[in-house]
This record gives C-alpha cells, sequence and structure tokens, in this order.
C-alpha cells in the first residue's frame, strides 16, 4: 500500500466516518417546532401533495435531491466490485454535489445485476428525488438502465459515465477545432472504445455536427464496420460504418481527431505520426492515458492533446459538467435531460474556456498558463463561473425544448442566487488561491522534516503556486520524498548553511542589549529552525514563512517574533474566519492578546476590517460585550465602550458598533430595540473583549452544528508568516500559505 493509499483510507475512516452526513436545514428545538415538523402538523403537506402532486416540490427536499445510483458493476475503472464496494465513490460524488452545486445528494447502492429488476427497483422509489445520477454501471446493462429509466420517470435521469464525459469531450473538441480552423462536419475521428462512455461521445459528437460516415468506431476487435458479426450489438451496430478498415492502425492513418477511451499504450507511435496535419488527440484511459501528452509532442508538436488526468493540462473532467448540468435541471424542474441541455452544457464549456482569464483561473491552472489555445482548450473544474455558465445555458435549453416545468423570469437574478450556493469558507479560500494569479511565491516551510509539511510543499509547486523551501536535515527529508515519490524540492538545512554568520549578525543586532552574546546568537541560528527561516524570510530569500505544526502557537510566536518586527503602529493579533451555512464571521482576537486594552481594540478592529476589505467583503464591525450600550458597568463592559470612543475619534471608513452583545450584533431585528444602531445589517466582523471569549466562540461554533473556521490568521508583522494548527492537514498547510503570500 502506497503512502496515498494508506492516507486515503485514514481520511475516509475518520470521525464521523464516510464522505457524507444529513444536516437539518429548520431548528427543531422545541415542542412546538416538533408539532410543525412532525405530528400533528405535517399532516397537512401530506394531503396537500395528495390532492397535487407538484406540491410535493413546495413542501419537501425533493426538488433539490439527486440520488447517485449504482450496482458496483464498473466501478472507477477497477471493475464489478460489487453494490457494497461501491459505496465509497456513489458517497464522494454525492459529496461533489455538495460541494460544487449545493445539490443536496444520497448514494443508493442497489444489489442487482439484472437490468430489469434495477430498473424496477429504482422507479418504485424514484418519487424520493428530483433527479437521479446513474453511476459505474457497466455497458451493455447500463444504456437498457438508463433509457427504461428514462421512459418511466419524469425527472432528470442521467449516467455520467456515458454523458458527462460525452459533454466535455464535446467541448473540447469544439474548441480544438476552432483553433485548428476545421469544420465538424469535414474532419475525419477515430474513437478507441465501444463501452458506454465511448458510444455516448460518438453520440454526441454526432448531435453537434459531425458525419456518420467519417466517424470510426473501433473495440478490442478493430474496426467496427457493417456487416461485422463478431462481438457485436445493438449499441454498436448503431456506430457501425461502411469502410474497408479492419485496424486502429489503418484507421488512425489520416484521422483529424483521435479518441480513446480504452487502455494504456493503446495509441502507438506510428498511429500519431501517420495522423493529419495539427491532430487533436483525446487521450482518456484512466488512470494512465493510451498515450501521455509528452510522448505526443516529441512526435507531433503541432498536437492539441487532452486526457483525463489532473496533471496535465486540457484535463476532460466530469466534475465540470454534471453538479451544474443537475442544477439547471433541477432549478426548471426538468422532467428529463435531453439532447438540447447535453448541447448547450457542451457549448457553454466551450465558450467559457475563451473568456477572459479571471485572477482565479491565472492561480489554479497548471504551469499558470491560461491563455485560450492549445494548451487550454476546456476551462478548469475549480473556476467558480462553471456554476452560473453551464446552470444557466442548461436551464435556458430545457425552457426551450419544452422540458421545464418551472420558468426562471429573470436570469441575471438566478445567476446571483447561483453565485451565492456555495458555502462561504470555500470562496472565503478560493479568494487567497486567486491573489496568486499568475504571480507565483516562494514560501519557506519551516519544519521541513514533518511528513505533511513535505506532501503540502510538493503540492505548492506541483499546482503552479511557487517555489518551495524545506527547512530540515537533507538527508531526513530526502528519504522521505523518495518514499513519497516527490522530487525537486529545494533543502536548506540550517546547520550547514552558508548564511549562519549573517543571520547570526542580524540576530545580535537586535538582542545585544537583551543579555544575549553573538555565541547564542549562532546557537539559535544553527539549531532553531523557525528562527533560522524566519532570518531567512528578513533577508528576502522567499515572500512568507509557514511554521506551528510541532510547537504550541505562543512558543512559535516567541520565536518568529525574535527575528521579525511588527508594523509600525499596529497591534499584533489573529483573525479567524468561521463560516456556517450562508454566513461568514470573522473573529478577533483568537491567538495573541489576553487582555487587550481599549486602544488595542480598537486597532485590532480597524486591522480586521482592513483584512476582510481584501477579501472584497465589506467591513461591519461589532465590538462585544455582556453589556449593550452601557447597560452594565463592568470593566470588560467599560474598556468596549471607551474603544467604541476611540474608534468615533479616528473618523474611520467602515460601519462599527459597540458595546453590543452577540444576540443584537447579528441579527438586525434586534435593531428596532436601539434606534440610534449604526449597523445597517448584521454584523460580520466581532471584535471580542479578550482572547479568551475569541478562541472559545470560534472554537465552540467549530465543534457544532454547521460551521468551518479558517485560521488563526496572524495579522500585523512585517513579514508574511502564518502559524499552523498542530494538527494541521495537507490540505490546511496549503491554505494558510496561501493567506500567508497574499500579505
Amino acid at each position: 500500500m502506497n503512502d496515498l493509499e494508506q492516507e486515503a483510507l485514514e481520511f475516509h475512516a475518520k470521525n464521523p466516518k464516510g464522505k457524507i452526513s444529513i444536516k437539518l436545514p429548520k431548528n427543531l428545538v422545541n415542542k412546538h417546532d416538533l408539532s410543525l415538523a412532525y405530528s400533528p402538523g405535517v399532516a397537512e403537506p401530506c394531503r396537500q401533495i395528495h390532492k397535487e402532486f407538484g406540491k410535493i416540490y413546495d413542501y419537501t427536499a425533493k426538488g433539490n435531491f439527486v440520488a447517485v445510483i449504482s450496482n458496483g458493476t464498473a466501478v472507477l475503472g477497477l471493475g464489478n466490485l460489487g453494490a457494497a464496494a461501491s459505496k465509497p465513490v456513489m458517497e464522494g460524488k454525492a459529496a461533489l454535489f455538495k460541494r460544487f452545486a449545493d445539490i443536496d445528494s444520497i448514494d443508493i447502492e442497489v444489489d442487482e445485476t439484472d437490468p430489469e429488476k434495477f430498473v424496477e427497483i429504482v422507479k418504485s422509489i424514484a418519487v424520493t428525488w428530483g433527479g437521479i445520477n446513474l453511476e459505474d454501471i457497466k455497458a451493455p446493462e447500463c444504456f437498457i438502465i438508463e433509457d427504461k429509466l428514462k421512459e418511466c420517470l419524469n425527472i432528470p435521469v442521467f449516467h455520467d459515465d456515458q454523458h458527462g464525459t460525452a459533454i466535455v469531450t464535446a467541448a473540447g473538441l469544439i474548441n480544438a477545432l476552432h483553433i485548428t480552423k476545421r469544420k465538424i462536419e469535414d474532419v475525419k475521428i477515430v474513437v478507441n472504445g465501444a463501452g458506454a462512455a465511448a458510444l455516448a461521445c460518438v453520440s454526441l459528437i454526432k448531435k453537434i455536427g459531425a458525419k456518420h460516415s467519417n466517424i470510426i468506431v473501433c473495440d478490442t476487435k478493430g474496426v467496427i464496420y457493417e456487416g461485422r458479426t463478431e462481438g457485436m450489438n445493438a449499441w454498436k451496430e448503431a456506430v457501425a460504418v461502411d469502410t474497408k478498415l479492419r485496424t486502429l492502425e489503418e484507421a488512425a492513418k489520416g484521422a483529424d481527431v483521435l479518441i480513446g477511451l480504452s487502455v494504456k499504450g493503446a495509441f502507438s507511435k506510428e498511429m500519431i505520426e501517420g495522423m493529419a496535419s495539427q491532430p487533436i488527440i483525446f487521450a482518456m484511459a484512466n488512470p494512465d492515458p493510451e498515450i501521455t501528452p509528452d510522448e505526443v509532442m516529441k512526435l507531433r508538436p503541432d498536437s492539441i492533446i487532452a486526457t483525463g488526468r489532473s496533471d496535465y493540462k486540457n484535463q476532460v473532467n466530469n466534475l465540470m459538467c454534471f453538479p451544474y448540468l443537475f442544477r439547471g435541471a433541477l432549478d426548471v424542474m426538468a422532467t428529463t435531460i435531453n439532447d438540447e441541455m447535453k448541447i448547450a452544457a457542451a457549448y457553454a464549456l466551450a465558450n467559457l474556456a475563451r473568456e477572459e482569464i479571471t485572477e482565479e483561473v491565472h492561480a489554479t491552472c497548471l504551469d499558470g498558463n491560461c491563455e485560450f489555445g492549445p494548451d487550454y482548450i476546456i476551462p478548469i473544474t475549480f473556476d467558480s463561473r462553471l456554476m452560473e455558465e453551464v446552470s444557466v445555458a442548461v436551464a435556458k435549453a430545457a425552457m426551450e425544448s419544452g422540458v421545464a416545468r418551472n420558468k426562471i423570469e429573470d436570469f441575471k437574478e438566478y445567476r446571483k442566487k447561483l453565485s451565492g450556493r456555495l458555502n462561504p469558507s470555500i470562496k472565503i479560500i478560493d479568494s487567497y488561491f486567486n491573489k496568486l494569479k499568475n504571480n507565483p511565491k516562494t514560501v519557506i516551510f519551516a519544519e521541513g522534516e514533518e511528513d505533511p509539511v513535505i506532501k503540502a510543499a510538493a503540492d505548492w509547486q506541483k499546482f503552479g503556486y511557487g517555489e518551495a523551501i524545506l527547512v530540515g536535515r537533507e538527508s531526513v527529508i530526502q528519504e522521505k520524498m523518495s518514499a513519497f515519490n516527490i522530487s525537486g524540492i529545494k533543502i536548506i538545512n540550517a546547520a550547514l548553511s552558508d548564511s549562519t554568520q549573517k543571520y547570526a549578525k542580524h540576530l545580535y543586532q537586535r538582542h545585544q542589549r537583551s543579555g544575549y552574546i553573538y555565541r547564542d546568537c549562532i546557537r539559535l541560528v544553527n539549531r532553531d529552525r523557525n528562527v533560522f527561516a524566519a532570518e531567512m524570510l528578513m533577508h528576502n530569500e522567499g515572500d512568507a514563512l509557514i511554521t506551528g505544526i510541532t510547537r504550541n502557537y505562543a512558543k512559535t510566536l516567541d520565536e518568529i517574533t525574535s527575528v521579525i518586527d511588527l508594523r509600525t503602529g499596529m497591534t499584533l493579533f489573529a483573525l479567524s474566519v468561521v463560516s456556517i451555512n450562508e454566513k461568514t464571521l470573522f473573529v478577533s482576537d483568537t491567538a495573541i492578546n489576553e487582555c487587550s486594552t481599549s486602544e488595542m481594540l480598537a486597532d485590532i478592529a480597524i486591522q480586521s476590517a482592513a483584512e476582510v476589505k481584501k477579501l472584497g467583503i465589506v467591513p461591519k464591525v461589532a465590538l462585544i460585550s455582556a453589556s449593550n450600550f452601557g447597560s452594565s458597568y463592568s470593566a470588560d463592559a467599560q474598556k468596549v465602550a471607551d474603544a467604541v470612543r476611540i474608534l468615533d475619534l479616528k473618523h474611520v471608513d467602515f460601519e462599527y458598533e459597540g458595546e453590543v452583545s452577540i444576540d443584537v450584533a447579528l441579527n438586525p431585528e434586534q435593531f428596532a430595540k436601539y434606534p440610534f444602531c449604526r449597523l445597517t445589517s448584521a454584523a460580520n466582523i466581532l471584535i471580542m473583549p479578550s482572547l479568551h471569549s475569541a478562541d472559545i466562540a470560534v472554537k465552540l461554533l467549530s465543534q457544532f452544528g454547521d460551521a468551518r473556521s479558517i485560521g488563526p490568521i496572524l495579522c500585523g508583522l512585517t513579514k508574511s508568516v502564518q502559524i499552523l494548527p498542530m494538527n494541521a492537514s495537507v490540505a490546511d498547510i496549503l491554505n494558510f500559505a496561501a493567506i500567508a503570500v497574499s500579505e
């Protein structure tokens, strides 16, 4: 078992186990709530639905609920693992629906391989959902199952392995033809593979203009031609052509387009060399393509190539399609997903790739090259515009083709609604990564011998964010990198560095009047990686420093500030971000100052507002107390009230109010009690009266409900440093690195 496999097992086993859970969207905290949600109140929506079936969309979750259903006969290229073994994949698909399109989803594993019985089972329970995503069902049974379910159900039924791949492939082909100035009706297309995805690609390519006679499909027996009897079925008969060609090698000669949904190594050097000028090659075998892009470019540098892998450019990934296809279909209550909707999705993807490249896209593109052209014919999966562009196109196509039961009157308003659906914490993190643009940064990782730090540093470089530097013993790090199959990361050993004298001199100048002798400074630089890494940063040998995974926050901060100064006139503090459903709160100070003075609270409020503005969010600050506007004469309440008076004198350019209690700060309906309140809506920045109250609030919220937290984010140093939580994951480390370089 390799390291990634072990990490994946640990990820899935961590409590709560699996990848999905059910949350309650409404409060059930007292008897009255229960009487509405269940007996006796629930009887009324039951009666209404009984009278009129369509009311089920008004009174239940059906309209935003998709089932991911499989029998496990074709799991992720692993074969027939059975229903139970398919559950991790189906849970993952359900999680992707929620993460990328805010669609509630549940996985259903059906232990039945007979297609007729499978259809009857799904048909009998389909009333629960607004749509069905079929997944990992082998061909040809998947064709039978999808067709029969579409015939008998009036909700979208979509086999993503077929049509998701086809839609993204069609989008890439549209753009590749555009770049090479070809017309789809004129090109010769060869498809290797005759499974569900391949045949769906052929079908959709025909629907966007390719001629049947110009498409040659091959399977393991060779070309599928008219009159062939060996290994044929009704679906292969539909793609058979009148040709004398009999092998893939023969078919590929002179082909404009070569599409592979087959096996590793299926495309030979001779095939690629024999293709037409500016060949278009989609090598999508998983996990290893029919031929790698590197091999293709050596043979045909004039080619355009796409694969199914994330470590190559032009990744054909269903993820940029299926969540948004269902989002649009659900929002218009479509009765099916028809060809018009699939074609609309393909063109929406193709058009998005031609749009102006946003900072967000630049930040996540492999190697930072995102200019529309041979290396960028398909959008990236983390382009947040996908939600709007694909969902809107699909919804419009459903309405225009007559399968929409709900009409969207204002698409401008619909776009706004779509853009606000995703979890705010994801948007916050994305905004930090967006700031990287096409401007990679060098990050110093002080604890370079730790496993998650090494993996995060590798990802930092792999994803094109910039250069990583690991501080530690080279022998230890190299051994671990070799085990992880990682290479190419710069390693610096503090004990052996040529910069020791330079760093020690700087440290001595800072601390010679604090009892330090030069020898102490040499020892600190040689032995303390935080001190050494901070000196590197001070000498501009990196753009940001990440540390903290092996030491507590306070100890780490002491070591960092022994080298790096505070910004002039600023208070050092920590800002945490908490996202709960669609609400985002920024809480200060969660890590540094145990008992802030009024002056410090005012400064922290100003700096917090500035940090939030950087994210494109309008700051609304509440200085929190147990008191409301002088209702208590406690020392703490007075301290907060004095901080507000200091802000009054500074004439700041953001909304603020205090001293107020949490319930007043977050509930605008409470403002009526205080008509003089200066907040025009709920506060999004909470300045807590002490570190203890701030830390407790954030950690309490993070443990309960649907909250997600980011931070604490260190603010106020002259150099960009972030201190990690000691339990930080690889993803956490990457996030903190992005936050650090954004400073």
